[in-house]
């Protein structure tokens, strides 16, 4: 037998083998992963996606949460797997869903649902995802694609492997679905959510709010709900459709959609970036927490997670990283990151900055078959921590590019303003409505300044113009 066909064989076997049933459709999938390794998968994730978003403390949101989540998982087409849901500390609208039975939804989505069917609607599609097993799937046919590139690693940007981002967790969240996932999972999600008693037509009222997101200029740091959700023109009327379709096979008609105990529940909620968790303002970041702050070019970008900020410049040549360092000593912790990194030292000193001993380090890493990363790498001694940052570009832009992490890194510095040290995130407020008119008339009555109405329209599912009447609960920002 020849070669070449044993190997064809060998092939055919392997991908046959790889065909399992589906739960929902009964029908046998290509899939490379076992349910077994899709649990592990899972487990495996959570972790990773906690440490980079972090947990939102709510016990009420969590525990209406959690009794939902299994009350409709057990009515699911996977009911046997053990579900987790999870509340992510993020103002980034969005919800999803990782092998083996762990779901999140983001503080972000959460304070743009406007009722319990909205959620529950969201909550059925996202269930719908671990049920058909799409995400198990994505990560087959790429794990397929990328046999025979991953040992050169031509898949990886070039400064990946200094990115925390580039793990299993995160990396999961921008498999995107195709148009025939994502109406499967619209159909699980009404089937599920009227099952439990709640109007799916709330569901298709939701997809009306995000529609309207699309928009919104802002740059998220992570996909949000639409980009990983392809959302196609007729998607509200097919929602409503199966809506009345569920209606009437149960024969239900006292559906629930609870918008006051909803909105009675995320009163409170914090909206937009915690400033706990650092922020920007005036290109420079402050940490109110660990009382720093330090400067950030107008012409990088900025990211900020609780593990590391990222910084990258807009030509995309050039990245700068902060975040804790390894290490009990300044000496340590340089060791520590030119090992973890595989970089070699070409030269080192003592410094101070703002006061604070440190040390400064150039060190290169060759890259085979690519022009050399050259790297800045500051150690920074600070109230018991020691922080650590590193420019990196390419060897040949290296100069170019040293003058902003050395403005960066040397103007490291305590904060000592009381405005930043005591600054407090904007929460969600509940309000009533306290004589019928416009929205926009009801948020003027509670001071909404004008720059902010259509963002507070928005947060309540509602256009400016839309009619209000006395006693209506709506939500307003403040401080």
């Amino acid at each position: 037998m020849k070669p070449y066909f044993s190997v064809l064989l060998l092939i055919i076997f392997t991908l046959s083998a790889s065909c399992v049933r589906n739960p929902v459709t009964g029908k046998r999938d290509f899939m490379l992963l076992s349910k077994k390794q899709e649990i592990a998968m899972g487990a495996q994730s959570d972790p990773e996606i906690v440490s980079f978003f972090g947990l939102y403390d709510d016990e009420e949101l969590q525990r209406f949460i959690d009794v939902k989540g299994e009350q409709m998982a057990a009515i699911s087409h996977r009911p046997e797997l053990d579900y987790d849901f999870k509340i992510l500390d993020s103002p980034v609208v969005n919800a999803f869903a990782v092998p083996g039975g762990y779901v999140y939804f983001t503080r972000g989505i959460l304070a743009h649902f406007n009722n319990e069917a909205e959620f529950a609607g969201v909550l059925g599609h996202e269930i719908g995802h671990i049920a058909a097993r799409h995400s198990a799937k994505q990560y087959s046919k790429a794990m397929l694609a990328q046999v025979g590139l991953v040992a050169g690693m031509v898949i990886s940007p070039e400064f990946a492997q200094f990115a925390d981002v580039a793990n299993q967790g995160v990396s999961l969240l921008f498999l995107k679905f195709g148009r025939d996932a994502e109406e499967q999972s619209d159909k699980l999600g009404v089937e599920c959510s009227t099952k439990i008693g709640y109007d799916a037509e709330e569901m298709a009222e939701f997809f009306l709010t995000l529609n309207r997101m699309r928009t919104e200029s802002d740059v998220e740091a992570v996909p949000t709900f639409l980009s990983t959700h392809p959302d196609p023109a007729n998607r509200y009327e097919a929602v409503q459709k199966l809506a009345a379709i569920w209606q009437e096979k149960l024969n239900v008609t006292d559906l629930e959609e609870n918008r006051n105990q909803y909105l009675r529940m995320i009163d409170g909620m914090v909206y937009g970036e915690d400033p706990k968790q650092g922020f920007v303002e005036e290109n420079v970041f402050y940490h109110p927490v660990l009382k720093f702050k330090f400067p950030i070019p107008s012409d990088f970008t900025f990211q900020n997670t609780p593990q590391q900020v990222q910084m990258a410049h807009t030509s995309g040549k050039a990245i700068a990283m902060f975040t804790l360092a390894q290490g009990e000593s300044l000496e340590a912790a340089a060791q520590a990151a030119l090992q973890n990194y595989q970089l070699q030292p070409l030269e080192s000193r003592q410094l101070t900055v703002s006061g604070l001993p440190a040390v400064a380090v150039v060190a290169e890493r060759q890259q085979e078959g690519q022009q050399p990363l050259q790297v800045l790498l500051y150690l920074i001694s600070y109230e018991g921590n020691i922080y650590q940052f590193m420019g990196i570009s390419s060897a040949n832009e290296f100069n170019s590019f040293a003058r902003y992490f050395t403005d960066i890194f040397n103007n490291f510095a305590p904060l000592t303003d009381p405005d930043k040290l005591n600054r407090q995130p904007e929460r969600i407020r509940i309000k009533t409505v306290q004589r019928a008119g416009t929205l926009a008339e009801a948020l003027r009555r509670h001071g909404v300044p004008e720059e902010r109405m259509e963002e507070l329209a928005l947060l309540n599912g509602m256009e400016l113009t839309d009619p209000v009447e006395a006693g209506l609960l709506f939500k307003v920002i403040e401080r």
